[in-house]
């Protein structure tokens, strides 16, 4: 928990006789505001809303009793509805009796102004080869080829890219996610992006969006592992780098070459890898082909906009070369693992070939790229974790399919009807199952809930953006505001977000681990089901549990660095938010439907 000049104001993680959950970050002044209320007894009292700077009473409202069941603990819970509060300023919530008060929040249409920089600024700490955070190089010997067309153990150039969490692996399965949705939300946002740093992260403005250097530095890690038309490097080390704490420059994991040394290079090829007795299931690389060619379909026509010629054609050329593996090697392939049974299990890859050949069409206008777009869109379907109640890790991985957005403005009205009913399909089954508790959340709580509930939010704002149907904006309302301090916890599942908030801080990181500090942006893992939390293996909570109260048999959560499981931020998670958070920046004035 992070304690702030202000903390006499917050509600710290402590027993109290009732608790009010709000969205820490704030509230757009024309949107809905639903604040949440549990406890052990009935609640016999009105609540106020209370400006900040002043103490002056604004005023006060009627809390309602929901008819949702929570999650065992606490027996009554309530909506306190204060959308009529539309001036702006700071606030908190406050029992008229017992003054048990909320944690302090704007109304505000700036609220979200700066949140994308913050996680751009997890990003670049997450940063492979120059790394902006510690200004110094690591990993500069990645890495030593197996699975490849030369011979096991070559030298090949992997070097860059993003350390994947809290260890210091690379996957091209969450990196190629990564690169794609920044600039899916810098097309979608031109101007909504600071330029604060240059191409290697450091605090000097170079006269290009943050969001773009970020991408870049994706996009020049792919064209690296694609290594020729034919060939695909698909993960830089396995879980032998899980070796205790080390600072990235001085990595203890040996891979056969003495630590701090070489690291193992895994080529795709859709078939399943794994050197010792966990295997992979993979049956192609189109996953990764597919998505990995509409990141860099993409780029070309921004980097050609930037007047990067050379860039833009190197991008093109590659994307065309990947595109086309994909088609030869349809399937999935899979992340590698050592001698740990963990590893990222994704099994579909018709999503990412429609991207891919979506945003090829719109860099070539060759309508071989449309007619496979479309059929792989046909093929992929509804196809997501959002109509299951539970799923493998990563088996629908990415957790949304940016292809149907991708595709929707080169298609005729019936097809634009049909994909945009795709989306609609996941967002229905996932708003049922929000109707059954009182946060009115509607992912389940597997491995990286909050990862399905920041593209949860992503596909909801695509739809509304290709329907204008704003009929499910209070749903959006809902998920945003969980992730953001509305949940049993009263927590931001973001660290360092807001900075006078409660937000994760002891978290599965070796730079937290090692240096005490904090870096703003990174999405935690989030909630899991207890079932789930109860079988895995090596978790040890180092530190009283300070939310112990406020635990329940059916999902938990624990700020505290051994948990790996929920409080580990992961690279992909937080470049996945970034279209969820950029969103808010604009006033959108919508109120509550009734």
């Amino acid at each position: 928990m992070m304690l702030t000049a202000l903390s006499p104001l917050l509600v710290l993680a402590q027993p109290s006789d009732f608790y009010i959950r709000v969205n820490q970050v704030g509230y757009l002044p024309g949107e809905t505001k639903v604040a949440v209320l549990f406890s052990k007894k009935p609640i016999k009292e009105k609540i106020e809303i209370v400006r900040l700077d002043d103490g002056s009473r604004i005023s006060s409202f009627n809390i309602i009793k929901s008819n949702a069941k929570g999650w065992g603990t606490f027996d009554y819970y309530y909506q306190l509805d204060f959308t009529s509060v539309q001036e702006e300023g700071k606030y908190f919530l406050r029992g008229q009796k017992s003054g048990i008060r909320s944690q302090s929040f704007p109304i505000s249409k700036s609220a979200y102004s700066f949140q994308p920089e913050y996680l751009l600024e997890f990003m670049r700490q997450q940063r492979c080869g120059y790394n902006p955070f510690f200004d110094m190089v690591c990993h500069q010997r990645d890495g030593r080829a197996f699975y490849g067309k030369m011979p096991d153990s070559t030298f090949v150039d992997a070097t860059g890219g993003w350390h994947d969490a809290g260890d210091q692996l690379k996957y091209l399965i969450t990196g190629s996610y990564a690169t794609g949705h920044m600039l899916m939300a810098y097309e979608i946002y031109p101007d909504r992006f600071e330029d604060l740093t240059n191409a290697l992260g450091q605090p000097i403005p170079n006269g290009i969006p943050d969001v773009l250097d970020e991408a870049k530095w994706g996009l020049n890690w792919i064209l690296k592992l694609h290594v020729s038309p034919d060939q695909l490097i698909h993960q830089v080390a396995d879980d032998r780098d899980h070796y205790g704490w080390k600072m990235p420059d001085q990595d203890n994991s040996d891979y056969g070459w003495g630590e701090n040394s070489y690291r193992v290079a895994y080529f795709a090829t859709g078939s399943p890898q794994g050197l010792r007795q966990y295997k992979s299931i993979a049956t192609g690389l189109a996953n990764l082909a597919g998505r990995s060619a509409a990141a860099l379909a993409q780029g070309s026509r921004i980097w050609e906009s930037l007047g990067d010629t050379v860039f833009a054609k190197q991008c093109a050329t590659a994307a065309k070369t990947l595109y086309q593996l994909g088609r030869e090697k349809e399937g999935f392939q899979q992340g590698n693992s050592y001698r740990a049974p963990y590893r990222y299990t994704e099994e579909t890859w018709a999503d990412d070939m429609e991207y891919g050949a979506a945003e090829l069409y719109k860099l070539t206008r060759d309508k071989r790229y449309l007619n496979e777009a479309k059929q792989y869109a046909i093929q992929a379907n509804t196809i997501s974790w959002m109509n299951l109640d539970s799923a493998a890790h990563y088996q629908y991985y990415p957790f949304i399919n940016l292809g149907h957005f991708a595709l929707f403005d080169l298609v005729d009205k019936p097809f634009q009807d049909t994909l945009a009913g795709y989306y609609k399909n996941g967002i229905e089954y996932t708003f049922k199952k929000s109707q059954k508790n009182p946060y009115g959340v509607g992912v389940p709580f597997i491995w990286c809930s909050n990862n399905l509930m920041t593209s949860l939010n992503t596909q909801i704002i695509l739809y509304e953006k290709m329907t204008g149907d704003k009929s499910y904006h209070d749903f959006l309302i809902d998920q945003r505001d969980w992730l953001l301090g509305r949940n049993p916890w009263g927590t931001s599942m973001f660290t360092g977000i807001p900075e006078t908030g409660e937000y994760p801080e002891d978290v599965h990181t070796g730079t937290w681990a090692l240096t005490k500090k904090m870096v703003p942006g990174g999405l935690v893992d989030g909630p899991i089901f207890s079932s789930i939390y109860n079988s895995l293996k090596g978790i040890t909570l180092y530190t009283p549990d300070e939310f112990e109260h406020l635990q329940n048999d059916y999902v938990v959560y624990h700020d505290d660095i051994g948990d790996y499981s929920t409080n580990e931020p992961t690279m992909d998670g937080t470049a996945g938010s970034i279209i969820m958070m950029v969103h808010w920046t604009l006033d959108l004035n919508v109120s509550r439907k009734k």
